[in-house]
């Protein structure tokens, strides 16, 4: 299984400086591309780099493989959007093939700079690498956040042979209260992202009113932190999640959420937690992980999972006379609706009729 991650390289006070200088030149050549590309409206990377070639190898020093990817960089922003004519951030990621960047064991890499190669120690080569017979394939991305530098790397991560059906299927009920609550009872709750997103939301109006540039600095800080914790939150319950699936010789199921912001109408007050939701990043990384144990993963149609009586089976939107609760109206079972709605989408993953045309194993 394919999968990105993160490695943080340690470069020296020269090295760091190289590499700054390379990424500014990259990305200058990459929007001078974009610029010719807009200009005579092609999208094609042949084309494009008989017009512009011999330019960028001359005006920003780059070497043959360098102009090449800053070329493909401007193509492939301006085929989203033709419209529009793309721009490159200064310091934007910049794209590494196997002919600029060669690995040295697991704990050094070489790069191509605009002075020439230059031999980089890695100080965290991430989990996979670490744990796993894993491999670096392909190109991957230089990126600058924070004053550091890392690497985007494509790892190909051995996965364990899959087995037949599961014994049973674990039903997780992704929502805002609680993130997670799957069909055992079991809950994630969601109190702590939501302070945390309604103190920045607070504190973003109060910075942007100023819209100094120390406060804008800070805002980026605030976004960058908020998007860290949010990220830890879901790695956290995926794992759980998927343990508690593989300890059980359980599938997991999950409702296939997609274009829910545009089905799902919210009060005023709750908008802004039903558009910071990551439901999509919770799912993307219990998919994975779940892939990576082994664990089959099944997405179910979401139509009436919390509206549904797992006793007597009858559906009416008066079973959930609030939020938080389920109370059958035929037969009067009762319990907390998330609990429910987990147990109606496991029970939806081992009926076969019942899964949603998005995915079936999606892992």
């Amino acid at each position: 299984m394919l999968v990105t991650e993160m490695l943080k390289l340690a470069p020296s006070a020269e090295q760091r400086e190289a590499l700054l200088a390379t990424m500014r030149a990259c990305n200058a050549a990459a929007n001078r591309a974009a610029e010719v590309a807009f200009a005579h409206r092609t999208a094609n990377k042949m084309a494009l780099q008989k017009l512009v070639y011999a330019d960028l190898r001359a005006g920003f020093g780059l070497s043959a493989q360098m102009a090449i990817r800053s070329i493909a960089k401007a193509c492939e922003a301006y085929k989203r959007d033709k419209d529009i004519k793309p721009v490159f951030r200064e310091l934007g990621a910049v794209a590494y093939d196997p002919r600029i960047l060669t690995w040295k064991g697991r704990d050094a890499v070489s790069v191509l700079t605009l002075t020439g190669r230059t031999l980089i120690p890695v100080a965290y080569q991430g989990r996979w690498l670490r744990t796993t017979g894993a491999t670096a394939r392909g190109q991957a991305d230089l990126v600058h956040r924070d004053g550091m530098f890392f690497l985007a790397v494509v790892i190909d991560v051995p996965q364990p042979p899959r087995g037949g059906e599961p014994d049973a299927w674990l039903g997780v009920d992704l929502g805002i209260a609680n993130l997670a609550t799957d069909s055992t009872g079991g809950e994630h709750t969601g109190k702590a992202v939501r302070a945390v997103r309604y103190r920045n939301r607070l504190l973003r109006a109060r910075l942007q009113a100023k819209g100094t540039k120390s406060a804008k600095r800070l805002l980026k800080a605030r976004r960058r932190k908020e998007s860290r914790f949010a990220r830890d939150v879901n790695h956290v319950i995926s794992k759980q999640l998927v343990g508690k699936a593989k300890d059980t010789r359980s599938g997991i199921a999950l409702e296939d959420l997609q274009g829910i912001r545009d089905r799902v109408t919210v009060s005023k007050a709750r908008r802004a937690d039903l558009h910071s939701w990551s439901f999509h990043q919770l799912r993307t990384f219990v998919t994975y992980k779940a892939a990576i144990a082994g664990v089959p993963v099944r997405l179910v149609d979401p139509r009436n999972t919390s509206r549904t009586c797992p006793g007597c089976g009858h559906i009416d939107k008066r079973n959930r006379p609030t939020r938080d609760d389920f109370r059958c109206i035929r037969c009067g079972f009762a319990g907390p609706a998330d609990h429910i709605a987990a147990i109606n989408i496991a029970r939806r993953a081992a009926d076969g009729g019942a899964v949603s045309h998005a995915a079936d194993d999606a892992a």
